[in-house]
């Protein structure tokens, strides 16, 4: 099985791109950021054509997040529980193989929080607090747990192009990280790292000064996988290829893939 994450940053735009992808990769499960929106104007009908079943949370304009599977979701959460916010940031959805077994997948787009010391920023840490314990009781319920996203933080160093310029800015500020680390230490493990613990791999490269090309990014992409599944994690990856395309999102694909 292979469970891949995208921010497509729109996905009236980029619908082409994605069903590209789709059809080169074959991935699983797909969780997609920043829609962008309402869901009376998903395209589910183009995606099913292609063999995906999605399930969706949209607004216009802003932010929204979908799960797409060649399997059936089931039990779908939109939202993070205990958290009054109109914004459509989060789906979770359990998909069942062939074999019975049950996986669940929480896809997230993480508040960017603007700036340290914003009203956003403070908004941001708020709402990992909110997301950390939902995904504490989802961990209690759901052995087999996938946790994908943008996450707009950077866990550590390796993941910046240039540590000393971002240090203590918006993305890789400590409480972020902090954050993302009390996320981790319910039992969660980044599936890049138990497979690469280089520097250099980027998710996100600004679309100006030519950022992707000079490779001046961040690995905010995420895919955490639970103390069950990590055994089973055969391989992780970043797939650099559709920030090429023309008109491309500024993040591109990262995957994590699993056996027996």
């Amino acid at each position: 099985m292979q469970i891949a994450s995208w921010n497509v940053n729109s996905l009236n735009v980029r619908l082409p791109h994605l069903s590209e992808w789709l059809g080169q990769r074959q991935p699983d499960i797909v969780g997609i950021q920043e829609t962008k929106l309402e869901d009376d104007r998903f395209p589910e009908d183009a995606l099913l054509e292609l063999g995906y079943r999605s399930v969706f949370s949209g607004q216009k304009t802003y932010n929204g997040v979908a799960l797409l599977s060649r399997l059936s979701a089931q039990d779908v959460q939109t939202g993070v529980p205990g958290l009054d916010d109109p914004q459509r940031r989060a789906i979770a959805a359990s998909y069942v193989d062939a074999s019975g077994t049950s996986t669940r997948v929480i896809n997230l787009y993480v508040v960017n929080g603007k700036a340290v010391g914003d009203e956003k920023y403070d908004y941001k840490l708020r709402w990992l607090e909110a997301v950390q314990a939902w995904i504490a009781d989802e961990l209690s319920r759901h052995p087999r747990l996938v946790v994908i996203g943008d996450f707009n933080i950077a866990p550590d160093d390796r993941d910046v192009h240039d540590p000393a310029a971002w240090a203590g800015e918006i993305l890789c500020s400590e409480p972020e990280r902090d954050a993302l680390r009390s996320i981790l230490d319910l039992g969660l493990h980044d599936s890049f790292r138990l497979h690469c613990a280089e520097g250099g791999h980027f998710s996100w490269w600004d679309y100006r000064a030519a950022g992707f090309r000079r490779n001046l990014g961040l690995r905010i992409d995420l895919v955490l996988v639970s103390d069950a599944l990590r055994g089973a994690c055969r391989a992780a990856g970043i797939d650099r290829e559709p920030r090429t395309w023309e008109r491309p999102s500024d993040h591109t694909p990262v995957w994590a893939e699993f056996g027996s």
